[in-house]
């Protein structure tokens, strides 16, 4: 419908950027455009008169303009009323497959997100990221793309260095422990560092049997503890991408560009002049000959595109290196800008902790499962059911992330985000259940859902059933999860009052069959809005 308004308009004014939206007050339609305040500027006239000339003109047209009214209102607002056929049309249609599109169709999308690095922690910021990067990935599939999820891990590089040194110090260590350890000594200690730097070197030849053998066995146990988190979250990645494979193509590709994309600088290692594009210098190649993370991200875009031949690589970080990626993606623009064209940076915000609330066993990183467990404590004071605990805590921490713009800071609030009541993931979850239960409750008393006899006018919620499909292609289209949160949360509560002013199950209501058709509705959409935010659905709670 929206689209359709726009289309509309766009035949009466042209090539105008222009807004319609939906209405958030009942009294001013369902949707709004300020065209008319737009065009005003432009052809100098009064707003409220050009709104009146462009409300005739749509008026007097058939088609879609049938199906709503048109008034102007205020400075020169043109609103929209849609007609209620239409919204009982439209709930008809809504089923499992209610809200998917075809905006992505036919299109290949690789999504690189969560890539935790083996022998270092899961931490609080893998779980943001995978949040994120799972959501979108739904999105994306809901809009018609093949997706293929790419986890890309660190199995190479200091921080390994550092933990096979910290490992070979204390082997009682667990290897996230062993990591901390080591990270610690290679900044307090010049003779540590010296030895890790040596170490670094050695796990990159392969060149020692028994570092080797550690190696192997870290990488091993890193990932088997990643596949049980991923599990745990709903991820199925279906392909795991180690710098060790692109850190050689990444080299080549910039030893076959010194001169035109790269150059020499101290200490013989391969930069890149960010300062030319009004960027910052990076390393790519270090004194070692090593490359760097930066080659190696150059070196991912090409494996990817050899495996996949992608129209879109997304890859999602957190913002601490947004300037990196611009660099990065700046350099790969030199010499192959068409890999550069089709990847987009998404750059999360940070999750906080209060204060003194939770610390980690390593007293500087916070554990994704140290996270979980905390919230499941809270969540078993209401619900002691091990798996229905855990479901609801997952469910809590990933609408708390996502709630917020993608770029945004969180601040964890442990209390809101287990509440039933509104603004929470648990809210939507038991908005879910208690329709759910709604419809058992028909089902045993032989009501069906039915469109046979109607209530003349369609309330609010028949409404917001209908800018469903307009969310889900928004949230796509703008990598913005967090609008399909509002809309659900606010769908929510719209079904939770209807619930509390209706007996929906009532064999003696001549609208009951349709109050369940309602219900169902509503059942579908909360499935379909839980899914795309990867939270999973609960029967009851």
């Amino acid at each position: 419908m929206k689209q359709e308004i726009i289309n509309l308009i766009k035949k009466v004014v042209g090539d105008v950027d222009f807004l319609v939206e939906v209405s958030d007050n009942p009294a001013h339609g369902d949707y709004y455009t300020n065209v008319a305040l737009i065009l005003a500027k432009q052809v100098g006239k009064n707003p409220r008169e050009v709104a009146e000339d462009i409300k005739s003109i749509i008026s007097a047209q058939g088609g879609p303009a049938s199906s709503w009214k048109v008034e102007v209102a205020g400075p020169g607002f043109i609103n929209f009323f849609v007609a209620d056929k239409v919204f009982i049309d439209n709930l008809k249609k809504i089923d499992r497959n209610f809200g998917k599109n075809n905006q992505l169709k036919g299109k290949k999308v690789v999504i690189d997100y969560t890539d935790p690095n083996p022998f270092k922690d899961f931490h609080i910021g893998h779980l943001v990221n995978n949040s994120v990067g799972e959501s979108l990935s739904r999105l994306f599939e809901f809009s018609g793309a093949k997706v293929k999820r790419v986890c890309y891990q660190g199995d190479v590089g200091v921080h390994v260095a550092k933990a096979i040194w910290g490992k070979l110090q204390k082997p009682e260590l667990v290897w996230g422990q062993a990591y901390a350890f080591g990270a610690k000594k290679f900044e307090e200690d010049g003779g540590a560092k010296t030895e890790i730097i040596a170490l670094n070197k050695v796990i990159y030849e392969r060149s020692d049997k028994k570092i080797n053998k550690l190696y192997d066995q870290g990488k091993k146990e890193s990932l088997k503890h990643f596949n049980i988190i991923y599990k745990k979250l709903g991820t199925k990645f279906d392909e795991f991408i180690f710098e060790s494979q692109t850190g050689v193509i990444g080299k080549e590709i910039v030893l076959e560009n010194i001169g035109k994309v790269f150059e020499k600088g101290e200490n013989g290692a391969i930069i890149f002049k960010g300062e030319k594009f009004g960027l910052h210098t990076r390393v790519f190649i270090n004194s070692e000959g090593l490359p760097t993370y930066e080659a190696k991200d150059l070196g991912l875009a090409k494996l990817k595109y050899q495996k996949y031949k992608y129209d879109k690589s997304v890859v999602v970080t957190g913002n601490e290196v947004n300037d990196y990626f611009k660099v990065m993606l700046c350099a790969l623009e030199q010499f192959s800008p068409d890999l550069a064209k089709r990847t987009k940076h998404i750059g999360h915000g940070m999750l906080r902790l209060p204060e003194g609330k939770m610390s980690s066993r390593t007293g500087n990183v916070i554990t994704g499962e140290s996270l979980i467990d905390k919230v499941q404590e809270l969540i078993k004071e209401k619900n002691q059911d091990e798996k229905i605990s855990e479901t609801i805590s997952i469910g809590a921490i990933k609408y708390s992330v996502l709630k917020q713009s993608i770029g945004s800071d969180i601040i964890y609030d442990f209390d809101k985000s287990i509440s039933f009541e509104g603004d929470s993931g648990p809210y939507l979850q038991y908005a879910y259940a208690r329709a759910g239960s709604v419809l058992k409750k028909a089902q045993s008393e032989k009501i069906k859902p039915s469109f046979i006899k109607i209530p003349q006018i369609s309330g609010q919620l028949e409404k917001k059933f209908f800018h469903f499909p307009e969310i889900v292609l928004k949230a796509s289209e703008s990598f913005e999860p967090h609008f399909l949160v509002l809309y659900l949360t606010e769908l929510a509560g719209e079904f939770n009052s209807y619930y509390a002013k209706n007996k929906i199950v009532d064999n003696e209501d001549e609208y009951s069959s349709y109050k369940v058709a309602l219900t169902k509705a509503f059942l579908e959409i909360m499935r379909n809005g839980l899914w795309l935010l990867g939270i999973e659905t609960l029967e009851k709670m």
